[in-house]
């Protein structure tokens, strides 16, 4: 680890890295869902290894709109496709429900990230921390870490171009030098650093197969503060305002394509 990095992991049980451990489903991913297993048959049946068919279902999750809504419970993998846009969370129970049901492992890694990276996006001059899902996903032999799926590229692109305007490094969930897509090869990140690296994040809080887990007893038990009912009643306080931020940072991107597109000859 970099000299001076504080980042920390929380005690939790023994975790696997043989992949096989990381195919099954739970009650979020449910993997036996007809319309899941459907979709993941679409994406993937012109591809011809693993990493085609991981880059095919990355491609689909990314291009689903981020958005933050207030909710109630954590959505099913079935049901984000129906919403058809979700948050990290509910793009990262997709991401892995498709992968696993293509035959591919995949699990989940919480960091805990500094509120700082998500000014613009939660109007408040103190945004608080969260948790940030790094998909690891097991190709060639090894397990391939990226979180560049959570936002889409539209949402992406006027992010940086904000970021850029007011001098900021951090801002919108990402770093000004993000990494915006992966390859499938290799490792890709919204801190535009290796995990190990980057200040913004300070601790592996769990690595787990969906978010229900990540508010489980069992993690209260190792250390992470936030039950589930404090973490819901936290964000969806926060989601009305985050969604308005969202709507205006997207408008700002029309408007300014709009303006840098070239004028009709006369």
């Amino acid at each position: 680890m970099k000299q001076g990095n504080r980042q920390q992991t929380l005690q939790q049980e023994p975790v696997s890295d043989r992949p096989g451990d990381w195919l099954h489903s739970t009650p979020l991913l449910d993997l036996s869902d007809p319309k899941l297993r459907l979709k993941a048959r679409s994406l993937t049946q012109l591809a011809a290894t693993d990493r085609q068919k991981a880059l095919a279902i990355y491609a689909y999750v990314k291009r689903l709109p981020y958005a933050k809504r207030i909710k109630l419970e954590y959505p099913k993998a079935r049901h984000v496709i129906e919403q058809r846009s979700g948050d990290g969370d509910d793009k990262v129970t997709l991401l892995v429900a498709l992968l696993r049901a293509s035959g591919i492992p995949a699990r989940i890694r919480y960091m805990e990230m500094k509120g700082v990276m998500l000014r613009g996006l939660v109007p408040s001059p103190n945004p608080p921390d969260a948790a940030r899902p790094l998909a690891e996903i097991w190709l060639d032999g090894r397990w391939v870490r990226t979180d560049t799926y959570i936002y889409d590229a539209t949402y992406a692109a006027a992010a940086l171009r904000n970021m850029r305007a007011r001098g900021w490094k951090f801002g919108w969930g990402m770093h000004v030098d993000a990494d915006l897509l992966w390859n499938g090869k290799d490792d890709a990140f919204l801190g535009g650093m290796p995990t190990e690296e980057d200040p913004m994040l300070m601790r592996t809080l769990c690595v787990v197969s969906d978010p229900l887990e990540l508010v489980a007893p069992a993690m209260r038990r190792n250390g992470y503060r936030y039950r589930r009912s404090v973490r819901a009643l936290q964000w969806n306080m926060l989601a009305p305002a985050m969604s308005r931020s969202i709507g205006r940072l997207r408008a700002s991107r029309v408007a300014t394509s709009v303006h840098d597109a070239p004028m009709a000859a006369p």
